[in-house]
């Protein structure tokens, strides 16, 4: 007899991904189930130990927003933590946390267990079943059907993956977990086009043998931030755990060098793609040939393992290399490795076959998010899997789906890169792929996002009010700053110059001092004896948003700008054969991505800014009079 179950949604894959999806499905009230090629695996953290980062701390941050769980989690299970790049402006501030890799694979299966109408299923996905093509479900390699009304692919580095060091090749997943040999065909079978590609991950080196005296030591910020707006930051003021800092040297790139020819990534052996802003420590002695030494940083991979991560040096050289190699770094003379490096390849698709929603184009019900997704990175992950579950639900429940903007978040940007832009190698997260970076900081995503948490059924309503009455606070706050009186008196002329401010010589608006780069709003606290109690995260809104005034508003000018492409939906029928005008390479690239709107059309390789005003010349003619009978329906 075999097996038949039905559920409403079935997610494949209990990575960051796959947790996040199956979450807010479930929290949704749809009886969803997850299945992992291994239980102990769930929210697994196969390579670096940390969550957040440069413009990943954004990520996360949204997540957060929207009702994710990923900076919950970390929150519980940080053993450092800093803001990075707080010298610069509050744009690109991220935080990152070290993580307790067990601690936070347990918490976040702990999380999933106990949550209300979510199946844990330790099972290989080999097939997905389609008809009429829309999604029916999954069966297992034991023959086992699930039937369902949505599947999410969040398959992650596992399927038919492949771990190589040397000319050692082992058919697993990371960590040598089993790894899903038989999903890629039965995708192909359906029509998905698929990628191969590659990331690597450095050698784990006992900490017992490390010489800690030849390293800088790294401490996290004194006054921790947490992740989580739901996180009280008196619970995250915790004893934290140094990492290091070391540097590779002209012996470590000879040892490199010298055996390029046995590294798998040199020698033709690899396939894949790998990821060019996270390169094997090979690749940047290559490319980066003029450079003396490279950044190494050592960091715990928790507190009940002596495994140290060597961050910077991941790499795919045979075993002895490796020993010889890490043993030439300062403070590793001993090291003992614990753990290979190694590089992995695996199949994901080419995520131009997505809706904006991360559904498939030609496959109702069928969508996707993660590594699968060509995408890099834990937080990318976990951003991709909640949109794609949150629009599974709303498929499911009938009502709109969320498609964020590249203008109101970074996971707007993220979802519009993979699903416009031509993909050639694993998608990294960025600040500068942000146009709108000031408008998008991490502090703000709560005032940013949480109404789309909210609307989705993921954010409580006490939780929600808060966030409308913080934002009435600051703008309340801002204009009575505006209207506050400075005199140039002896109080506030001896306040300036204990922080090395000009003097005044006559009387200014309270904001003016605001804006000086040395002063901010709660160091004139003292000359502004009107000023209401505000809770930290007000005060560092009307801050920034004061000192920053000008350059919002020309940022939200562009936005303007953006909007008016970005609402010029294109129907779902559009003929693109009758714009004559169009350039054959136009015509095609816009028929393979079908976008939503003008302005996604407009970031579509291969499409000018002339194809642009051809369509929306030809649109106005054909549509005119119209509006509003051609809204998209996808």
């Amino acid at each position: 007899m075999y097996v038949e179950e039905n559920y409403d949604v079935v997610v494949v894959g209990a990575g960051h991904a796959g947790c996040e999806a199956a979450l807010a499905c479930a929290r949704l009230g749809l009886e969803t189930i997850i299945f992992t090629v291994s239980v102990d695996s769930i929210a697994l953290m196969p390579c670096n130990p940390n969550i957040g980062g440069s413009s990943k701390g954004h990520l996360v941050r949204e997540i957060d927003a929207l009702g994710g769980q990923m900076g919950i989690n970390i929150d519980k299970t940080f053993i450092q933590s800093k803001m990075l790049n707080q010298s610069k402006g509050p744009a690109v501030h991220s935080l990152r946390a070290q993580a307790d890799k067990a601690a936070y694979s347990m918490q976040m299966r702990k999380t999933l267990q106990e949550t209300e109408h979510l199946t844990i299923r330790q099972a290989e996905v080999s097939e997905i079943i389609v008809e009429d093509n829309r999604i029916a479900g999954v069966k297992t390699y034991s023959n086992a059907v699930y039937h369902s009304r949505a599947v999410i692919l969040c398959t992650g580095t596992y399927l038919k993956a492949r771990c190589l060091y040397g000319d050692v090749i082992q058919k697993t997943g990371p960590n040598g977990l089993q790894a899903a040999n038989h999903l890629t065909d039965s995708l192909k079978t359906h029509g998905v086009e698929m990628f191969r590609f590659k990331t690597g991950t450095p050698a784990r080196i006992d900490k017992n043998s490390i010489d800690f005296s030849k390293m800088q030591e790294q401490l996290g910020d004194p006054r921790v931030v947490p992740f989580s707006f739901t996180t009280n930051p008196e619970d995250v003021q915790i004893d934290q755990i140094s990492c290091w800092l070391t540097y590779t040297n002209e012996k470590t790139h000879d040892i490199i060098r010298n055996n390029l020819d046995r590294s798998p990534i040199y020698a033709g052996v690899i396939e894949g793609t790998g990821p060019r802003y996270c390169p094997s420590i090979e690749d940047k002695v290559v490319k980066f040939a003029d450079k003396e030494r490279h950044q190494v940083f050592i960091e715990p991979e928790g507190i009940h393992t002596t495994e140290m991560y060597i961050g910077g040096m991941s790499s795919s050289l045979p075993e002895d290399v490796q020993y010889e190699m890490y043993r030439s770094v300062p403070g590793l003379e001993n090291a003992r490795i614990v753990r290979n490096a190694y590089a992995i390849e695996y199949d994901c698709i080419n995520p131009n076959q997505l809706l904006p929603t991360l559904e498939f184009k030609k496959i109702k019900g069928l969508f996707s998010g993660g590594q699968f997704n060509g995408s890099s990175g834990y937080e990318e992950a976990a951003a991709q899997g909640l949109i794609a579950g949150i629009n599974a639900a709303m498929e499911i429940l009938g009502k709109d789906q969320l498609v964020l903007e590249r203008s109101e978040s970074y996971i707007g940007v993220l979802i519009d890169d993979l699903v416009t832009k031509e993909n050639h190698e694993p998608y990294r997260m960025m600040t500068s792929r942000a146009e709108y970076r000031l408008l998008l900081r991490q502090d703000n995503a709560d005032l940013r996002l949480t109404k789309y948490g909210y609307q989705a059924g993921l954010i409580s309503e006490e939780r929600y009010q808060w966030v409308l009455k913080k934002e009435k606070l600051i703008l309340d706050e801002i204009n009575r700053v505006n209207t506050v009186n400075i005199g140039a008196n002896a109080e506030v002329q001896s306040l300036l110059a204990q922080f090395d401010s000009v003097p005044l010589a006559t009387g200014v608006k309270l904001t003016e001092l605001i804006r000086r780069p040395e002063l901010d709003y709660d160091c004139l606290a003292p000359i502004d004896p009107e000023r209401p109690e505000l809770p930290y995260e007000v005060r560092e809104q009307v801050n920034i948003n004061i000192k920053y005034d000008g350059y919002i508003k020309r940022q939200m000018k562009q936005v303007e700008q953006f909007h008016k492409l970005e609402h010029k939906k294109i129907p779902s029928d559009f003929d693109y054969d009758a714009v004559d005008s169009l350039r054959i390479e136009a015509r095609q690239k816009l028929k393979q991505y079908q976008p939503i709107s003008i302005g996604q059309a407009s970031r579509i390789s291969g499409v000018s800014p002339a194809d642009i005003t051809m369509l929306l010349v030809y649109m106005e003619q054909v549509y005119r009079g119209q509006k509003g009978n051609h809204s998209n329906e996808r």
